[in-house]
Order: structure tokens, then sequence, then C-alpha cells
């Protein structure tokens, strides 16, 4: 956790009018020079100054290009703090990218550290190469993490991902990532930070995650457990080990509640019945009981491209 400053007080005493009209007035001063990033789930108070919206990954690959067409000097990304690293690594050296918050985290990125990581890697290789296993770990990790995360996966032959193209990322990793399968080798995935992309994913692919996956949880290794949780034989066995994150957010959103909403469908059968939209962070049993799952993008989409007069049901950020 960074530690952020107080705010002056005469910010803090402004009423949500004053701020806005001295956000306009400020921008208005820096032009083109200043471009405001606004995440999907953050309040319509923040996104009424975006210049652009979008998810975490969209949005650094929008600042990136903006920053090669004018002269952006300075990026604000109201996001939180691994968003800001995105940002800054695709953007030239010449911009400053500014995390209004710095104390504003991920739950979920913050449940994988590097050094955790590191021990999982050792541990994991030691239990695979004591059970016999011939063949590679290719580690996966979700955007939604911090940026030593996603350089150690680089270092070690993965890739990052988002929840768009989670199955296309796990897929080349199965086959083998950057390096072509050899004849008789295999290839087990470990999926960092999110347990339930990670879960959901594998399943789409066709993996049985209730046989041939895992759990690797680096709070248990605190506590004496040094292969997280997990048994030997699990690790050899599974084709998937899973990180044990997840999001706040979306661990709320529980299977009874899609059968409160098939409930109320079944009471109206006048009206279309409820469809259930859902995030993939989202527990397995609740993207096995919606009728779509899909990153905030594809909901975004989904919703836009609704017939008029149909009902949703929607799992995810409130925003």
């Amino acid at each position: 956790m960074l530690w952020q400053p107080s705010l002056p007080e005469q910010y803090l005493k402004a009423t949500p009018d004053e701020l806005a009209g001295a956000i306009t007035a400020r921008r208005a001063q820096l032009g083109g020079q200043l471009v405001i990033l606004g995440h999907h789930y953050q309040t319509d108070e923040i996104i009424r100054h975006a210049d652009f919206t979008g998810d975490s990954l969209k949005l650094s690959q929008i600042a990136a290009k903006v920053a090669s067409e004018r002269d952006v000097k300075w990026v604000i990304f109201c996001g939180v703090h691994f968003m800001a690293e995105s940002a800054d690594m695709l953007t030239p050296e010449s911009v400053d990218v500014i995390l209004p918050d710095l104390s504003a985290g991920c739950s979920m990125a913050d449940m994988a550290q590097y050094d955790d990581t590191v021990m999982a890697w050792e541990s994991i290789h030691r239990t695979l190469a004591e059970g016999g296993f011939k063949g590679r770990v290719v580690p996966i990790t979700y955007v939604n993490s911090s940026a030593a995360i996603k350089a150690f996966v680089g270092e070690h032959g993965g890739a990052c991902c988002t929840s768009s193209n989670a199955r296309e990322v796990f897929r080349w990793a199965m086959t083998g990532g950057s390096k072509m399968l050899l004849p008789g080798e295999s290839v087990k995935v470990l999926f960092l930070p999110d347990q339930h992309l990670g879960r959901n994913t594998a399943a789409a692919c066709g993996i049985d995650v209730a046989t041939r996956s895992c759990v690797y949880d680096p709070r248990l290794v605190r506590k004496g457990e040094m292969l997280g949780g997990a048994t030997a034989e699990q690790i050899v066995k599974s084709d998937v080990l899973l990180w044990a994150g997840h999001c706040s957010v979306h661990k709320l959103f529980r299977p009874e509640h899609c059968d409160q909403i098939r409930a109320i469908s079944a009471t109206t059968p006048d009206k279309p019945a409820y469809k259930i939209l859902v995030h993939p962070e989202c527990c397995k049993e609740v993207v096995d009981k919606s009728d779509l799952n899909g990153s905030t993008e594809f909901i975004i989409k989904t919703i836009k491209d609704a017939s008029p007069g149909s009902r949703w049901a929607v799992a995810t950020e409130v925003h």
C-alpha cells in the first residue's frame, strides 16, 4: 500500500459542482497535453471528466495511441495501481502517468506478491520433478496483477491475458506457449492471480477442473503448508494450478442469486424471461448457472445490442 498525502482542505470543503467546475477549468488550461482515462467501474462523477472510458488494458492502449498522435504530457488514470502501471509501460518515457490516489489498489492484484510467486514456482517445480513429471509449466497472469508479476510471467515463458482473450491465451499456453511442444512433452498452466477466471477458462477449454486442477494458496504457505494447501499428488495430476486469488466484488455473487432470478422469471410468464449475464471473475457455480459470461466490454455490448423489452440480470461491479 503506497502512502497517499491528504488533500488540501479547499478540496475537502468544496461541493461536487465546485469540484467539477475547477476540474473543467484546469483541463481547459492544459488542453490536448492532458488525457484523462476513466475505468468502467468509476462513478459517474469521475466518468463525466474522462476523455476515454474502457477496461484497464484498452485504456492503456488508447493512451499509447493518443500519445503517438499528439504532444501528450500527462495521462491521469482514474483506476487502480496496476492499471496506471500498464499505461506507464505502454506510453513514451516523456509522458507522466498519474494515479490520483496512490493508495487505490486492487484486492485481487494484491493477492499475488512477487516473493510468494517465486517461492511457489520453486516449490511446484521441485514437487513435479520428484513426481516424475516430464514437461513444462507455463504461467499466465490476468492483467489485474502488478508489473512485477507480469515481468515474472514473461521471464518464465508465459503471457498476460484479459478476460476477453483468456481462452485464446490459455489454449496458447496448453499447446506449448512460446515453445513448440516436443514429442511426449506435456504442459501445466499456473494461472495467477484470479482462481475463478482461471477455473472458468480452463473449463471452457475442455478441462475437467474438478479432477484436473488444484489451488495454491500462498497464505497457507506462511502457515507451514509448503504447497499452499495442495498435495504433491494434486500438483502432479493437475493440468491447471490456480492461484488462490479472487475479486472481492465478484465473489459476492452467488448461485442462489441466479436461482432467485429464475424464480422471478417463473412468476412473470407474461414477460420475457430474465437472461443472466455475468463476469468470468464470478465463481464457476455462478458462471455455470448464467446464460452468458464475458468481459466488461462484452457485457456492455450485449446490453447495448439487446432487443427492446428484454430483461437482464447482470453480475458485475455496480457502476
